[in-house]
């Protein structure tokens, strides 16, 4: 099932999120390269045709860096973002019981893994405008993990980002593969889109706003506010500051 976005809370998007918190799930199996406990799983009737990743709270592997067992609730939080800025870089996700406990539930977007960030970067000019937008967004949310193998190219042509486990810590932790694209204007539309992202965080009683109140630490939403006015007034994006190597390991 391929997932154009259309805006926030997009009528397509809101339908699959209802799905995703509902149906039941059935395994399929595990996914052996991610580094925590990681599950394919059926959502409902099979002839729906929808799978999804399931990250169990409780395959979670301890982090000195991040709190233990809050990497499936910044997967949510990951997507209720990319939804208020109307990105539709993160698949729809949710919080939700599963065989193995309370954990995310993202989307699974059907793609040729060959086809990873490395490639498509090389491949055209016709990516470029949605990786430099998702390079705002790992700046935003403070991405410490996006692999080349974090960016998903669907049948429609579209981007997509997975495994956001790693993001919203108050400290500066950007450990990205996508830096190609420094000095690379930031359209005003985007830079709107962050200032509205900042007025729904100033509003904790508005339904994103509560909804992620739930998700991360005051301290956390107080710094991805000021991240987000910080990257609003940012008229290009940064160059790498060879220096700090912020890449992750591995990078695929």
């Amino acid at each position: 099932m391929s997932v154009r976005p259309g805006g926030p809370l997009s009528d397509v998007a809101a339908d699959l999120r209802s799905l995703l918190a509902t149906e039941p799930l059935a395994v399929h199996g595990r996914i052996v390269n991610a580094s925590n406990h990681t599950t394919l799983v059926q959502v409902g009737d099979p002839q729906l045709d929808v799978l999804g990743v399931y990250k169990p709270r409780a395959g979670e592997r301890p982090l000195w860096d991040f709190p233990g067992g809050t990497l499936h609730r910044r997967e949510v939080a990951a997507s209720v973002v990319s939804d208020v800025l109307g990105w539709g870089i993160v698949p729809p996700t949710v919080l939700r019981d599963g065989p193995m406990g309370v954990g995310s539930l993202q989307l699974f977007v059907p793609h040729d893994p060959e086809r990873h960030y490395f490639v498509l970067v090389d491949e055209s000019d016709d990516h470029d405008e949605q990786l430099a937008r998702m390079a705002v967004f790992d700046l935003l949310v403070n991405n410490a993990d996006r692999k080349a193998s974090h960016v998903l190219l669907d049948g429609d042509g579209h981007l997509w980002g997975c495994d956001h486990g790693l993001t919203f810590h108050v400290q500066t932790k950007v450990r990205t593969v996508i830096w190609e694209f420094g000095g690379t204007p930031l359209a005003p539309a985007w830079r709107d889109d962050l200032g509205r992202l900042s007025a729904v965080l100033d509003d904790p009683a508005s339904g994103a706003g509560a909804a992620l109140a739930d998700l991360l630490s005051a301290h956390e939403l107080a710094v991805l506010g000021l991240r987000a006015q910080a990257l609003a007034r940012m008229a290009v994006l940064p160059a790498i500051e060879e220096d700090r190597r912020p890449y992750p390991w591995p990078p695929l």
